[in-house]
C-alpha cells in the first residue's frame, strides 16, 4: 500500500513538470513573435499635430572653422578722451552717458581768472605790435640811407620780432581756449571758456562734475563714434596659417544663439608674446547690424577658413541612442523604419551622413519629430 502511494506522488510530480515546461515554451514563442522590428507606424493626425516633416539627403557646404574670442571695438581715431588744455573749475556740464554729441558742440565749460590775464596779454601785445612794426620799417629805411645808427635799427628789429612772437604765441593759446582772437576786444574778455567735442558720436564716459577742479591731464569726457565699429578677435598662433583676409566670420554675443556675419579685414603680422595670440580685425557685412552693438561687448567668433561639400540631413533627423545614430526612413505614408547611420561633421544645422551611398537618391527621411518617435 505504501509503495502504491509513492508511485502516485511521483506520477503527479512528473505531470506537473511537463506542464511547466510547456508553459515556458509557449511564453518564449510569444516573446519572439512580438520582438521589435524597427518599424514605426504613425497616423496622419500624429504627423500633422507633431509638425513633422520629411526630406531627402542633400549636398551641403561644410566649413572648417577657427574659433576665436574677442570684442567689438572702434578705430583709435573714432574715440577721444577730452580734457581741458588749461586748468580750471567746471562751471557747467549737463551730459549723461549715451548722449549724442556733434563735432564742435560744447561738452562743458570751465572757469579760471587766469584766462583773463591771457586775453589781456594778447590785446597788449597786439596794440604794441602795430607801433613796433611801424618803427621797425622806419628804422629799416633810415639805415639804408645811413641816416640812423645800426644800434637803433637792431633795437627796433628786436622789439618787433619779440613782440610778434609773443602775439603769435598768445594767439595760439586763445585758439586752444576756444576764444576767437580776431573778435577779442576789451569788452568781451571773459573768465569762462568752453570745451568742444573733437568728433561726432556719443558721450560714453563722464568723469567731470560741476565744481570739480580739472588739471590739463584730467580726462573729463570720452566721446566715441560707433559708425566704424569693427570685430576684434584673437586666434592662437597655430591657427594663423589658415586665416586670410576676406574670409567670412560667424559672430555671436556670449550665451546668445543669434549669429551675425562679418568678414576678415586685417590680420596682424606679429604675435602677442604674453598669450601667444594674433589679433584679427573684421567688419560686419550688414551695416545695419552695427547699431545693435557697442564697443567693449564680448563676442565669440568662428572664422570660416575652408569649405567642402558633403551629403547631409538636418541635425534634427538624426537621433543618438547610446552612441549609435539612427534615422527614420519612410516606407510608405504611414510607416517609417529605424535605420542605423554613420555621421560626420556638423555645420549650420546639418549633419554629414557618411554612409549616404547606402540609400537611394529618392529615399525620404523624417527630418522633424524623429527623436520623440525613436525614444518612445
Amino acid at each position: 500500500m505504501y509503495f502504491k502511494s509513492l508511485l502516485l506522488v511521483a506520477i503527479l510530480a512528473l505531470a506537473s513538470c511537463n506542464s511547466k515546461e510547456k508553459s515556458e515554451v509557449t511564453n518564449t514563442d510569444t516573446n519572439e513573435s512580438t520582438e521589435d522590428t524597427g518599424v514605426i507606424t504613425i497616423t496622419e493626425n500624429q504627423f500633422t499635430s507633431g509638425n513633422m516633416l520629411v526630406g531627402k539627403i542633400t549636398s551641403q557646404s561644410f566649413n572648417t572653422v577657427v574659433k576665436a574670442n574677442g570684442m567689438f571695438a572702434v578705430p583709435p581715431e573714432n574715440q577721444a578722451d577730452v580734457s581741458a588744455y588749461f586748468a580750471g573749475y567746471v562751471k557747467n556740464i549737463s551730459l549723461l552717458p549715451g548722449d549724442p554729441v556733434k563735432k564742435g558742440q560744447t561738452l562743458f565749460t570751465i572757469e579760471n581768472p587766469e584766462y583773463v590775464q591771457v586775453q589781456q596779454d594778447f590785446l597788449e601785445a597786439k596794440g604794441r605790435l602795430n607801433y613796433l612794426k611801424s618803427d621797425y620799417e622806419r628804422q629799416k629805411e633810415l639805415i639804408a640811407d645811413n641816416v640812423t645808427s645800426k644800434k637803433n635799427f637792431l633795437k627796433a628789429e628786436s622789439e618787433y620780432t619779440v613782440t610778434l612772437a609773443q602775439f603769435q604765441s598768445l594767439q595760439k593759446r586763445l585758439s586752444l581756449m576756444n576764444i576767437n582772437p580776431n573778435t577779442l576786444s576789451g569788452e568781451n574778455i571773459r573768465s569762462v571758456i568752453s570745451v568742444p567735442s573733437p568728433l561726432t558720436g556719443y558721450a560714453t564716459t563722464i568723469n567731470a562734475t560741476k565744481g570739480m577742479y580739472l588739471n590739463p591731464s584730467d580726462v573729463a569726457v570720452t566721446v566715441t563714434n560707433t559708425d566704424d565699429l569693427h570685430i576684434g578677435l584673437k586666434i592662437f598662433e597655430k591657427d594663423l596659417p589658415m586665416v586670410k583676409e576676406g574670409q567670412f566670420i560667424n559672430v555671436r554675443l556670449q550665451n546668445d544663439a543669434e549669429v551675425y556675419q562679418g568678414k576678415v579685414h586685417l590680420v596682424n603680422k606679429t604675435i602677442n608674446i604674453q598669450d601667444r595670440t594674433v589679433a584679427i580685425h573684421g567688419d560686419l557685412v550688414n551695416e545695419n547690424d552695427v547699431k545693435l552693438f557697442a564697443p567693449g561687448m564680448y563676442i565669440e567668433g568662428e572664422i570660416l577658413t575652408t569649405s567642402e561639400e558633403h551629403l547631409a540631413l538636418p541635425v534634427e533627423a538624426v537621433t543618438n541612442i547610446d552612441n549609435d545614430y539612427f534615422v527614420l526612413v519612410k516606407e510608405n505614408d504611414t510607416s517609417f523604419k529605424r535605420v542605423l547611420v554613420k555621421i560626420g561633421a556638423t555645420n549650420n544645422g546639418f549633419i554629414e551622413i557618411v554612409n549616404a551611398d547606402d540609400f537611394k537618391p529618392d529615399i525620404e527621411f523624417l527630418t522633424k519629430g524623429t527623436f520623440n518617435l525613436i525614444t518612445e
